[in-house]
């Protein structure tokens, strides 16, 4: 009888050799990417943006609280294209029972042992905001660690030299002085005793002197990207300061000087608003004439350099001023100059109505220069005859009460004298005559009727002249005062007498 040939899996060592050996490698596929995580295992992704890796490597841990909660998956290093600062983005495969996590999560790389074995710390936050997968963290949430290595790196051979040289010093400065820091520990012991509830106080939670260094690390981490701004502000502050060193005798004069200039301007600056409001509707009022100085700056400046020239030759007039001043003072202090001017204040007063009288004769009509350049002017002339030289006689009209002979009354016409080869009368014997004319006196027509009236034909003429009477007269100029010019001849109209009056005088 044939036994029956088996054909189970445990008969075949071919086929049980085959499993074996596909078991060990999955076995070893699965240990070997254990770190990366399981296959077929979901996973809460996330990026962080580190200043540096910081010797961080793909398949470390990723702990929160102490706890592995993922790996680190992958490591690339990135370039800001406007400033240029490198950093690293880490991607990170953590489990779902940690998502999400709040946006304001922080994370450091630090050290698992001092052999240099790394692992990326997460510090959840506390927002209401998360982060989603595949979010990256900024770097602004990301703390640079202090590595051991740059602990030590401080120490190098400058430095442990200085620091050799600190131990002898300190240890020169110690030497003989036991009794003295025996009684400098005695001294202290009070103020350790007073430390403990201050200590307390700085170790209790309500303090939290744990935020007043997170708060310090952060402030540093601000201000550290202008860490050379900071210094060349203090060198500037440097300078700043040596220069105000050279000013301190003037400040310290003028804090000095404060006070009673404070004291005084309380005093003082009431009595000042009224001027500052007059000064201020002043240059309102002044600024029509701003706008028109544009146009005579330039007049303006050759008066000012005029007025340079002057004002340095006006120097020696200054040196003799002042004992003028005081010869003038010496003057008006005497007892007879003030009898004196009291007479002529007196005279004045007596004058001032014969003034008023003769003053528009000479500045109206110019009556009186007219008189004294005749008078200058008759004796003029060759061998000091002069103009009487060319004086020619009048034939008195012929006629009643002529000038002729004796009259009894003014001569009123008629004219018994004939035109030569006519036998027509004319008829010119009558007065003329205005011993009172109008010279523009107070009272008077502003006209200057001696010398301008003319002469009425028929026609006898007591006084002023009816009808208007012309306005023209003559000027003296400055020039011919000073030069002495005479003139040909004084007529009687010059002299302010009527020329047409034929019984002058007659009465």
């Amino acid at each position: 009888m044939n036994r029956r040939r088996s054909t189970s899996l445990a008969g075949n060592p071919l086929l049980i050799g085959a499993v074996t050996t596909l078991i060990a490698i999955v076995a070893v596929y699965l240990s070997y990417n254990a770190n990366n995580g399981l296959p077929f295992t979901p996973t809460y992704s996330l990026k962080a943006e580190l200043p540096e890796a910081a010797g961080l490597q793909t398949s470390d841990d990723v702990r929160m609280g102490g706890t592995r909660v993922g790996t680190v998956d992958s490591i690339t290093a990135h370039q800001d294209p406007k400033t240029g600062r490198l950093t690293a983005i880490v991607g990170m495969k953590l489990e779902k029972g940690v998502e999400p996590l709040p946006a304001d999560t922080t994370l450091i790389v630090q050290s698992v042992s001092a052999l240099g074995l790394k692992y990326l710390r997460l510090n959840k936050g506390t927002s209401g905001q998360t982060l989603k997968a595949g979010a990256t963290i900024p770097v602004s949430q990301a703390r640079e660690p202090v590595e051991i290595q740059d602990l030590f790196n401080m120490f190098d051979p400058k430095t442990r030299t200085a620091n050799q040289e600190n131990l002898n010093t300190f240890g020169d400065a110690f030497a003989g002085r036991g009794l003295g820091l025996n009684e400098t520990i005695a001294t202290l012991r009070p103020l350790v005793t007073n430390a403990i509830p201050v200590l307390h106080n700085l170790a209790s939670r309500q303090t939290n002197l744990r935020g007043l260094f997170i708060a310090l690390e952060r402030g540093a981490s601000e201000v550290a990207p202008v860490a050379q701004q900071q210094a060349d502000f203090f060198s500037n502050l440097d300078t700043f300061f040596t220069a105000f060193a050279g000013v301190a005798p003037s400040l310290e004069a003028t804090i000095e000087g404060a006070p009673p200039a404070m004291h005084q301007a309380i005093h003082s600056l009431p009595f000042e608003a009224p001027f500052i409001e007059k000064s201020t509707r002043f240059m309102a009022l002044l600024r029509p004439s701003a706008r028109e100085l544009a146009s005579a700056a330039s007049p303006l400046g050759h008066a000012f350099a005029v007025g340079t020239v002057t004002l340095r030759e006006a120097t020696e007039v200054n040196k003799l001023l002042a004992p003028a001043s005081k010869a003038l003072e010496e003057f008006a202090g005497n007892p007879i100059v003030n009898q004196g001017l009291v007479d002529l204040t007196q005279t004045a007063q007596a004058g001032n109505p014969l003034v008023a009288g003769l003053a528009p004769a000479q500045a109206t009509c110019n009556y009186f220069s007219l008189f004294f350049r005749n008078i200058a002017s008759v004796l003029a002339g060759s061998n000091g005859a002069g103009t009487m030289a060319r004086v020619a006689p009048l034939v008195s009209p012929l006629g009643p009460n002529n000038e002729g002979g004796p009259s009894s009354a003014p001569a009123n016409g008629p004219s018994v004298d004939k035109r030569v080869g006519s036998a027509a009368v004319i008829d010119d014997n009558h007065l003329h005559s205005n011993p009172y004319p109008n010279v523009a006196a107070p009272g008077q027509p502003q006209v200057c009727e001696a010398g301008n009236q003319g002469y009425i034909a028929g026609k006898t003429v007591i006084g002023n002249v009816p009808g208007p009477v012309g306005a023209a007269r003559e000027p003296t100029t400055r020039s011919q005062s000073l030069t002495g010019q005479t003139y040909p001849s004084a007529t009687l109209k010059d002299l302010g007498i009527s020329g047409s009056s034929k019984k002058a005088g007659k009465k």
